[in-house]
């Protein structure tokens, strides 16, 4: 009786906590699911709306657009509405985006959904990713790495059911229509556990000092976040982008060890993310953020040195593993600089992942793809710079 009574407050307490959790996590997933679910029809929509290889990266690009466009508008946003309400009109309108481009009868309405797309990507990341940091900060428990692991978790549940719907029907309509479902029960499930406050709320004495000159200029230390996402995100997109086709060309994999490549650098990046919050907790963000960015640097450099198939892997297991806490420890000392801070360095994040790989592209082109690859190694280098001017929250305790 008497120990079941002494475990009863310690369950209830982590309960708001977990429930908190699971309702971002939710947020998380749906990103990565929403963007999943469209990338994997992609063959299809070409087809349907019988474009050009050079149309369909035009049509890509129009997200990546307006996921950049969406900066001015995000700060606005948060500070109106908030951003668990932020987060669920985004995820709302993503699923109604998914069901327009299904529906779109020609290019430029394709165009223009892919468009809004961006936008909405834009408004949720910051919108989700300042919840993970208030969480963070309300229970003064690291929780931010996991997060991210549910974006990879959407991204592969959304991979098993656009094979599934492959199977059973070739219309997109039906598929994307399955997956708006999945979208608003997810997104039902995290409404009753958001936090009603967040950043913005420790932020306010700040933001009222500085409501007289909203155009104020970045402060050094966001401008440090802003390259370490840019490069950041340079390195894990560019690594998904090329890694195979390195496995093909350079290191003369046969076609089934091919794929391995982008397999072991998103597999060991998921399970990273698994343990990096007690990483984070042990060891401090800023020692995670530079070490880890290091050994991607390190690792990939040996695998372009070495050459070959198991060096490759190898290399590209520690790109993985070093890069996987990067992303989610920046948005976490940005969250803390303000919401305009936070949508400053989403937007870099968004650009390095829209410009890193066709510029790793422009490099092969020009010279080889081991140099190519070489300046994503550089990219990592720089983050390992950019780790060591941020002001990190010191380990507690």
């Amino acid at each position: 009786m008497s120990v079941s009574r002494v475990h009863e407050p310690s369950v209830r307490a982590h309960n708001p906590f977990l429930r908190a959790q699971l309702a971002i996590a939710a947020l998380f997933c749906s990103l990565g699911f929403q963007y999943a679910t469209w990338a994997a029809r992609i063959p299809a929509i070409k087809a349907d709306l019988d474009l050009t290889a050079a149309e369909v990266g035009v049509l890509l690009m129009a997200a990546g657009i307006g996921a950049v466009a969406s900066f001015p508008l995000v700060p606005v946003l948060m500070k109106r509405l908030g951003s668990a309400r932020l987060a669920l009109l985004s995820t709302l309108g993503l699923t109604l985006l998914l069901l327009a481009l299904a529906a779109a009868p020609n290019y430029p309405v394709a165009l223009l959904v892919m468009c809004a797309d961006g936008v909405l990507v834009g408004c949720l990341n910051v919108a989700m990713n300042a919840q993970g940091a208030a969480l963070e900060a309300r229970y003064e428990r690291n929780t931010m790495a996991r997060l991210h692991a549910t974006f990879s978790a959407g991204s592969l549940l959304a991979a098993l059911l656009a094979s599934g719907m492959n199977a059973a029907t070739s219309s997109v309509a039906t598929h994307f229509g399955v997956a708006a479902v999945v979208l608003v029960l997810l997104a039902a499930g995290a409404r009753p556990g958001l936090l009603a406050e967040d950043a913005r709320a420790e932020d306010k004495d700040k933001e009222e000092e500085k409501s007289r000159s909203r155009w104020t200029l970045p402060s050094r230390m966001t401008l440090w976040m802003c390259l370490a996402m840019a490069f950041g995100t340079v390195t894990e997109g560019s690594m998904n982008d090329w890694s195979a086709l390195y496995m093909k060309d350079v290191a003369k994999a046969s076609a089934e060890l091919a794929p391995l490549g982008i397999a072991v650098v998103a597999g060991m990046m998921v399970v990273a993310r698994l343990f990096a919050d007690g990483w984070r907790s042990r060891w401090g963000d800023g020692r995670v953020v530079v070490l880890g960015s290091a050994l991607a640097a390190a690792g990939l450099a040996f695998a372009l040195v070495s050459g070959g198939v198991v060096p490759a892997l190898v290399g590209f297991a520690c790109v993985g593993l070093g890069c996987a806490a990067v992303t989610p420890c920046v948005y976490v000392a940005a969250a803390k600089q303000g919401s305009d801070a936070l949508a400053l360095v989403a937007a870099m994040g968004t650009t390095g992942l829209l410009a890193g790989p066709p510029f790793i592209g422009f490099v092969a082109n020009s010279s080889s793809l081991v140099w190519g690859l070489g300046v994503v190694a550089a990219a990592a280098l720089v983050v390992t710079l950019c780790g060591t001017q941020i002001r990190w929250t010191p380990v507690s305790g």
